[in-house]
């Protein structure tokens, strides 16, 4: 299938990249653009969480919700090509299917159990979309039968604008939340217990409270988070995974919250049962997330630590072995990148929006 000029797509990702959507916005735009480059009969493309690798969300394009669950347990336990987080340690972080199978893509779990029998999707170009060196969002594109398969040329143009794909996921995960308009409900442990058909089989008042919040239903559909820690556990549980897993991810009502999970041992040895608790993300948790999608540097890093943490121009500078005049040239270079013009604005956009909307 040929593709249309590359530049004006890439410039367009570029500007929407910086025009301060959230990450929904930014991603629902980046996916029309991408097809003037990259046609694509479908489309899937989400945030992760930077430190764990794990997908927190996702917008689709002509794909259901209704098999998220399903595609996160081959992503996590089942499959083994082109996965994202593979993907994410290549110095190409690209990968087209037909490619990595040798020509026979019903290696893979997802595509022979999935895309092929449920949308008749069979070619699938995928990208691990990093920034700094770290993994923000996780994109894949698909084409159906009646179409050929992505070309090399794509694939390298993909490589080309994975790092504004990267930006603008990150900037919009602290874009302030467009719906914080009601004070969160859950109170008390919220934990659940997920049965290893992903069904729930028990939870507590406030863990249906949080369910919603990131939107899903308690004894329905399991939401993207949720769905996403639950398989993790299971590849810790079947020894794919060496850590417990744990993500970090923003509601719609601007609330950041922590995901924990892990396997259930049963007295005969058996079985797949999973506990996830939620719990609201303390400052520990979320500060270093929200200081590095901001785009700061390390030593800018260190600087907005100790304002935060108080300090003045002359602390900061004995802290870090800085001139006064040094401090002064780094809080203006994050007074510019963060979009504040004083230290209280700096600490209100980095602490105030994200850990006391989260209280």
């Amino acid at each position: 299938m040929a593709t249309l000029r590359t530049e004006p797509v890439q410039r367009g990702l570029d500007a929407l990249a910086r025009s301060g959507l959230d990450w929904r916005g930014f991603v629902t735009g980046a996916i029309d653009l991408l097809a003037g480059a990259v046609p694509h009969d479908a489309a899937c493309i989400g945030p992760v969480d930077p430190d764990s690798g794990l997908i927190t969300g996702s917008v689709k394009r002509n794909i259901g919700d209704e098999l998220d669950a399903e595609f996160l347990e081959h992503e996590y336990v089942t499959d083994d090509v082109n996965l994202f987080r593979t993907l994410a340690l290549r110095e190409v972080p690209v990968g087209i299917l037909a490619d990595a199978t040798g020509g026979d893509p019903r290696r893979s779990s997802r595509h022979r159990d999935m895309f092929v029998p449920h949308w008749s999707l069979d070619h699938e170009l995928r990208a691990s979309a990093r920034i700094d060196g770290r993994a923000w969002a996780a994109v894949a594109l698909y084409r159906n039968g009646r179409t050929s398969g992505f070309s090399p040329a794509e694939a390298d143009f993909l490589a080309r604008v994975a790092g504004s794909l990267a930006l603008g996921v990150r900037a919009g995960l602290v874009t302030a939340a467009a719906s914080a308009t009601t004070a969160p409900t859950a109170t008390g442990p919220a934990v659940l217990v997920v049965e290893p058909d992903n069904t729930v089989s028990r939870l507590t008042p406030a863990a249906q409270d949080r369910v919603a919040e990131l939107g899903g239903s308690g004894w329905g559909a399991l939401p993207t988070p949720v769905a996403a820690i639950t398989s993790a556990a299971r590849a810790l549980g079947d020894g794919r995974r060496g850590t417990v897993p744990r993500l970090r991810v923003r509601t719609a009502a601007g609330q950041w919250l922590l995901v924990h999970a892990a396997p259930l041992a049963a007295r005969d040895g058996g079985g797949r049962q999973v506990v996830v608790t939620v719990e609201e993300a303390r400052p520990p948790e979320i500060v270093p997330l929200v200081v590095a999608a901001f785009g700061l540097t390390g030593r800018e890093r260190d600087v907005v630590a100790r304002v935060l943490h108080g300090d003045s121009t002359q602390q900061i500078g004995r802290a870090l072995h800085l001139s006064p005049y040094t401090v002064q040239d780094h809080l203006k270079a994050v007074f510019e990148k963060v979009g504040v013009g004083s230290r209280r604005e700096l600490v209100a956009r980095v602490y105030v929006d994200h850990y006391l909307a989260s209280a």
